[in-house]
């Protein structure tokens, strides 16, 4: 197989700064393609690179060359920017050295990862983010699971949460790396990838676009494909 992924939800108190430990192994070089989730990545790669992947706005082919391995740590939405220490802006649409935002403490870490075993590198990237003693946004993560539901609207969230709209904007974007509106976006999209249905106008349904053509739209910027062939890329083609 070219390519092999694992992930590893969390549990316990780092659960509410990280979503997954995950690992990829590929055998042959590899194009993988990389769609907006709204978090953002701590990776370790096997040349030694101890990276930060921020939050995408867009679709992102990344080059793994054959034998590759990678490790890391997915943060939620609400926790990048304080586990990072940065405005989560600062790094959207972007991959750092993780050097340039925890200086030597990123520089040790990655030579740790260095001489481990391969099954204990995930744990480390772990300890080292729960080490850090941050506490996510409240107000975001409550956002992004409202934002989460078919039809959520910003201005509706931002009510229920009791806060203006521009609030929640400067707060998402500084914890995520965009905003609200943007972040509505990446769910819907997210449901659509998961979503079983036996059409496409049912799929749009179900996900909460607006109609067929709302989909088509948002999931050509989102991904760089129509949506049959995202589908067709995931393995879950539907006609």
């Amino acid at each position: 197989m070219t390519s092999q992924y694992w992930e590893d939800v969390v549990s316990g108190p780092a659960a509410s700064l990280v979503a997954c430990v995950w690992e990829q192994r590929v055998s042959h070089r590899h194009a993988q393609l990389v769609v907006p989730d709204g978090c953002l990545d701590l990776i370790w790669l096997d040349g030694g690179e101890l990276v930060v992947a921020g939050g995408d706005t867009g679709p992102r082919l990344v080059d793994l060359p054959a034998n590759a391995e990678a490790v890391g740590v997915r943060l939620r939405p609400g926790a990048a920017g304080a586990v990072l220490g940065w405005h989560a802006a600062e790094l959207c649409d972007r991959q750092v050295d993780a050097a340039d935002l925890w200086g030597q403490e990123a520089l040790r870490l990655a030579e740790t990862l260095a001489v481990v075993p391969a099954d204990c590198r995930g744990r480390h990237l772990l300890e080292a983010v729960s080490s850090r003693g941050a506490a996510p946004d409240p107000l975001v993560q409550a956002a992004a699971l409202r934002l989460a539901r078919p039809r959520a609207r910003v201005a509706a969230v931002a009510a229920e949460l009791g806060v203006s709209e521009r609030q929640l904007h400067r707060r998402t974007v500084a914890a995520v790396g965009y905003g609200p509106k943007m972040l509505a976006r990446v769910c819907r999209l997210r449901r659509f990838m998961h979503l079983h249905a036996p059409d496409l106008a049912g799929r749009a349904l179900l996900a909460g676009y607006a109609s067929q053509a709302h989909m088509n739209d948002e999931v050509r910027r989102l991904t760089g494909m129509t949506p049959v062939r995202f589908l067709e890329a995931l393995g879950g083609a539907s006609a």
